[in-house]
């Protein structure tokens, strides 16, 4: 079973949907703006603001024909902005976020969703995801993230769908992504006809970080959080143990103060990415000593800081081929 595309506007009246939706789009958010206000300047307020930008403006029209809408949902900035123009646009009773729970989620990455999912007011689903136990996946190849969206969009249409009736579900992409060449899942995406609002919209990270602060999301400012599993070498077995290990660390880390961080598996090494501005705290006493009893706690037997610092995609860049054209 797949996903159902959008519903799209009475054949005979093109645009007209997405004329409809603009307008209902900047109703919602006049009635939002203070009391006293027109909606029509910046000082009415964030709402009023939010009306007039002409970047935000260019999602609207991906709403059209859709009366129920879920939304996979994380609690990182890009699906959380999508989130919010989705509940904004057609209203909190008829958007559902969705999130995939699996040991590659940590716990506090779920609460911390349930959190910015109820700042804006959205309706959240929890679906349970398998991936591991698919032996793609478990694999680890350059194409794992394709096995794990394949596995949340299969589950969603399967199980949340129906039970909401959903019409359509759509996915938190942006348009730096679709240049990336380490983002298989966007071909599970595909596959499932999930929409992609923000990258048809042409929002940059940049954009919709803007977005976010303007809308005062609490995830505004919060670093990429890939899923555990993007910390183990590829070619290397996903396991529910090593899952355990880098959550443990991870979450150690952050009670010491470290806000961006990835503890990538090798066995009995943890290797730390920290920001270049941290590294010199990180092998300080007394941090160096907290760190290095965090790592051998939670089984590894070395600990070691990358000079390098934060590397995005740091496993999977090396293996994958840029194709033109």
């Amino acid at each position: 079973m797949t996903i159902p595309s959008p519903r799209v506007p009475a054949a005979g009246q093109p645009g007209c949907g997405h004329l409809m939706q603009s307008a209902r789009f900047r109703a919602r958010i006049r009635s939002a703006a203070p009391s006293g206000s027109s909606g029509s300047s910046e000082s009415d307020g964030v709402d009023a603001t939010f009306a007039a930008d002409p970047i935000v403006e260019k999602i609207v029209p991906s709403f059209a024909g859709i009366d129920r809408l879920g939304v996979a949902f994380s609690g990182g900035v890009d699906s959380s902005v999508l989130l919010a123009l989705a509940v904004q646009a057609l209203g909190r009773d008829r958007v559902v976020a969705i999130i995939g729970v699996s040991p590659s989620l940590p716990a506090d990455e779920l609460a911390a969703a349930h959190h910015v999912a109820d700042v804006i007011g959205a309706v959240v689903a929890e679906v349970r995801t398998h991936e591991g136990e698919r032996e793609e996946y478990i694999a680890n190849g350059p194409d794992r993230c394709f096995h794990c969206k394949d596995e949340l969009f299969t589950r969603i249409s399967d199980e949340v769908v129906q039970a909401h009736r959903l019409d359509a579900v759509a996915y938190g992409e942006n348009a730096d992504d679709m240049i990336r060449p380490d983002r298989p899942g966007s071909r599970a995406a595909t596959n499932h006809h999930v929409l992609r609002p923000l990258a048809d919209a042409g929002l940059t990270k940049l954009d919709i970080r803007r977005i976010a602060r303007a809308r005062q999301l609490p995830c505004a400012d919060k670093p990429a959080a890939p899923c555990l599993a993007s910390r183990i070498p590829h070619h290397q077995p996903v396991t529910p143990h090593k899952l355990g290990q880098i959550e443990q660390v991870e979450a150690d880390l952050r009670r010491m103060g470290f806000t961006d961080l990835r503890v990538r598996h090798h066995d009995d090494i943890a290797r730390i990415e920290l920001p270049a501005e941290d590294l010199v705290r990180a092998v300080t006493e007394p941090l160096r000593g907290r760190i290095r009893n965090a790592v051998t706690t939670a089984g590894f037997r070395y600990a070691a800081v990358d000079l390098a610092g934060i590397q995005s995609g740091a496993f999977t860049l090396p293996l994958v081929q840029v194709r033109h054209g």
